[in-house]
């Protein structure tokens, strides 16, 4: 099964402790849908909040939710120009963030705690 990622690119007006705040209530969110284990479990996230960058694995249906709540959240918190996704990648082709050159995405890719 091909990995799909959203990568979340936050633009600068958005301060960089909110950026890390607001994905640790997404994260809460998410486990009020789908119950601390299973975010555990597939809510794999990589956040570099010095680059603006959060990428989140979105090939399951925890992963989904934690794109669709994160956008939400910084949609409501800081409008809607405070960031932009960019279309899916397949980790399969290496993709790479901006900011971490040399380290993939697939092994930097993290669960939630």
């Amino acid at each position: 099964m091909n990995r799909v990622v959203y990568r979340f690119v936050i633009q600068s007006h958005v301060p960089q402790d909110e950026i890390e705040s607001t994905l640790l209530l997404t994260i809460l969110a998410a486990e009020s849908l789908h119950g601390e284990t299973d975010v555990r479990l597939d809510a794999a996230h990589l956040l570099d909040a010095s680059g603006r960058i959060c990428v989140i694995d979105a090939t399951t249906s925890v992963g989904r939710d934690l794109c669709r709540l994160f956008a939400g959240f910084l949609r409501r918190e800081f409008g809607e120009d405070s960031f932009r996704v960019e279309s899916p990648a397949r980790l399969g082709k290496r993709a790479r963030t901006p900011s971490s050159a040399g380290h993939p995405t697939s092994p930097g890719l993290r669960s939630s705690r």
